[in-house]
């Protein structure tokens, strides 16, 4: 009888490990926030803007989920939203970023604080809108280390190596003030490698099957990114030359908008095979032209726009690559945005676009009757 009862309770005693085990488990994925309302997705500040709130999610970031997005809803009073990665028991009333092995984009500053309540110069400040991203290559510099890198509206804006230990980096967001709210995507998706099938080509036409497959420039660079390339911007209507930092140019493109490119050549202009090319004694006007298409004013008024700007940079270039230089121009909805010099490298210069959020969708025309 005795050795029934040991048994039983030997029995007993096992069930409740296992409960209690599993009890643990279910907590260690169990997201954490403090001083903060959760409704789904959305995360709003609940504190008193004495005290720090902050969330911490269930999962750490790994192989098959590593890049998350946090939309600013509202910036409240002040703005103080960071977006970052945490150590898995990380203090709810620090902001990320701020204690050792944590790291954190800010949005009020632009500053990354990385294990460190004192920030470093980052990034462009963040406003209601915008969307912030945070991610790790799946590439360690070292087993111990991790690089961790940062976006905002899908852009890239740096990254730093940092520390990670065994249990892996939680996304996390931190509040300060009245009235911020975020929304918090856990599954968003971000390219960070070169990958042939991101794009897909449906078209019947000859040029553009050709054209899409051009090797040279980098595939995880958007146009305008990379030397040699310049580009329109539909999210922010900024230009892109040649640099991963964009200067005003005109307003935003959504659903509908028509975004065109084309470019002038001077007069002088040497083609590589120049004794190859055919001219039209008398060519024709560009179908659509009168009929509210894009008109061609780059050479109006006798040139003189354009012989202002050659003059403006005339003593900084050899005239030797003044017969290379083209003027880039670019349109929206049939209306001249404005004009960019470029250089023309060797082997042209191709139109090209560019994609970065999933769901994005454009029509080619390589042909349009405007011209």
């Amino acid at each position: 009888m005795d050795d029934i009862n040991l048994q039983y309770r030997f029995l007993n005693w096992r069930r409740r490990r296992i409960r209690d085990i599993g009890e643990v488990r279910a907590v260690r994925v169990q997201e954490r926030y403090k001083r903060m309302l959760k409704d789904g997705d959305i995360l709003s500040y609940q504190g008193n803007s004495d005290e720090v709130g902050c969330y911490v999610a269930p999962y750490p970031l790994s192989k098959g989920n590593c890049y998350f997005e946090v939309t600013i809803l509202d910036t409240g009073v002040r703005g103080t939203i960071a977006v970052g990665l945490v150590p898995q028991g990380y203090k709810l009333d620090h902001q990320p970023g701020w204690l050792p092995h944590s790291i954190a984009y800010h949005a009020d500053d632009g500053k990354l604080y990385n294990g460190n309540p004192v920030g470093q110069q980052f990034g462009p400040k963040c406003n209601r809108g915008d969307r912030i991203g945070c991610g790790i290559y799946l590439e360690p510099s070292e087993a111990s280390l991790t690089t961790v890198f940062f976006t905002k509206n899908g852009k890239e804006v740096g990254s730093a190596v940092v520390p990670v230990s065994a249990e892996g980096l939680f996304p996390s967001v931190g509040m300060h003030s009245l009235g911020e709210e975020v929304k918090v995507d856990l599954q968003a998706e971000w390219a960070t490698q070169e990958d042939d099938s991101r794009m897909m080509v449906d078209g019947q036409e000859d040029e553009w099957g050709r054209l899409h497959d051009v090797r040279d420039y980098p595939k995880n660079r958007h146009p305008g990114w990379s030397r040699g390339s310049v580009a329109y911007h539909a999210d922010d209507g900024q230009i892109f030359h040649g640099s991963g930092a964009g200067d005003a140019f005109g307003p935003r493109c959504v659903e509908g908008d028509i975004m065109g490119c084309g470019i002038m050549f001077p007069r002088d202009y040497i083609l590589d095979d120049e004794d190859d090319i055919e001219e039209d004694p008398d060519p024709e006007p560009p179908e659509g032209a009168e009929k509210g298409g894009f008109q061609n004013v780059l050479y109006q008024n006798g040139g003189e726009e354009e012989e202002e700007e050659e003059e403006e940079e005339g003593d900084e270039m050899e005239r030797g690559n003044e017969s290379r230089k083209v003027v880039a121009f670019f349109t929206r909805n049939g209306k001249l945005m404005g004009r960019r010099q470029v250089a023309v490298p060797p082997g042209g210069l191709y139109p090209t676009i560019g994609m970065l959020s999933s769901g994005e969708k454009v029509k080619v025309d390589l042909h349009p009757l405007s011209g």
